[in-house]
């Protein structure tokens, strides 16, 4: 896993398209005509939206082009504007992303790269598909749609790789199950497997992936926080940071009081799905409450959220990741 930190990149939009009814990409380019830089495959930014809301999106544009980069948004009705938003765009706009951030990637040392992918999530997973396939890695990318017209870059996929392409449309949830196993078991020895959709296909690949291949071989994305776990039963906790110490009421969070105090901690959505938040734990033990680690990275005990986690232990020592 790696973040990226830096100012906010000033882009202007220099290409829109609709890939499927409900799904537009948008192509950025710097405003200031300097080229972008090359991102590690699998890649997202954080997207200052107009609303002024700041969105996570998942770069699908080929990772060594270092002049611009492309995220695909799915127009969601139920959304706070963001995603409205965002589909207004026209080429000539200007907003603001993050430098790209990586909480999926290539696995160096993988045999085999299973990527998994429903609806949107497919975005995440192009980049990497791209990019294993323009360099030579083995690969298998199981990508579950409800029907053709909505599975955004199909055609793409079906140019650029189709010995490695497994499309699934249309099949009910009960039958998921089966193809998910099918293609966990058949993931040769030293397979590391990615997934990104809906929560609950997630929750599904997951206990199948890590079951069979072990959970520091599993990989996921999520840009959607789970419900807000209960605050009722927070308790003030002491926090040691540069050799200080300090009081985290049950009201505010790790990130609050840290900033506050002086630290430069960056941070984004605030809901524990964007990881930029992510500090490392030299003493105590993290309450998880994020969407973000993997679950050998939360059974290690190393990393943690400070926007959202909190702890089991009265006291904590963190460190800058």
């Amino acid at each position: 896993m790696s973040t990226g930190s830096g100012e906010p990149i000033r882009v202007r939009v220099v290409e829109v398209g609709d890939e499927t009814d409900t799904v537009r990409s948008i192509r950025f380019a710097r405003s200031d005509g300097r080229p972008l830089g090359t991102y590690v495959a699998g890649a997202h930014v954080d997207v200052t939206t107009p609303t002024g809301i700041t969105r996570q999106y998942s770069l699908y544009s080929t990772p060594d082009d270092p002049e611009t980069y492309a995220v695909a948004v799915k127009r969601e009705t139920s959304s706070r504007g963001g995603s409205v938003a965002m589909h207004q765009l026209a080429v000539g706009d200007e907003l603001t992303i993050s430098a790209p951030r990586n909480l999926l990637g290539v696995v160096e040392g993988a045999t085999h790269h299973l990527l998994i992918a429903a609806g949107i999530g497919i975005t995440p997973m192009l980049s990497m598909a791209r990019w294993l396939h323009v360099h030579g890695r083995p690969f298998d990318l199981h990508y579950f749609a409800r029907s053709a017209g909505e599975a955004a870059f199909l055609p793409l996929l079906q140019d650029r790789c189709p010995e490695a392409l497994h499309v699934h449309l249309g099949l009910p949830r009960s039958e998921q199950d089966a193809v998910v196993r099918a293609a966990v078991a058949a993931a040769p020895s030293g397979s590391h497997a990615f997934v990104c959709g809906p929560e609950g296909f997630m929750d599904k690949v997951e206990a199948v992936a890590c079951e069979a291949l072990g959970p520091e071989h599993f990989h996921r994305e999520s840009f959607q926080a789970s419900e807000s776990a209960d605050q009722s039963g927070n308790r003030p906790i002491e926090v040691t940071f540069e050799g200080a110490t300090y009081v985290v009421p049950a009201d505010r969070t790790i990130l609050q009081v840290l900033n506050q105090a002086g630290a430069d901690i960056a941070s984004s959505c605030s809901e524990g799905i964007c990881g930029t938040c992510i500090m490392t734990v030299l003493a105590g033990v993290p309450e998880h409450r994020d969407n973000v680690l993997t679950k050998a990275e939360r059974a290690s005990g190393e990393l943690m959220t400070v926007c959202v986690s909190r702890a089991q232990t009265p006291k904590l020592t963190l460190d800058y990741y």
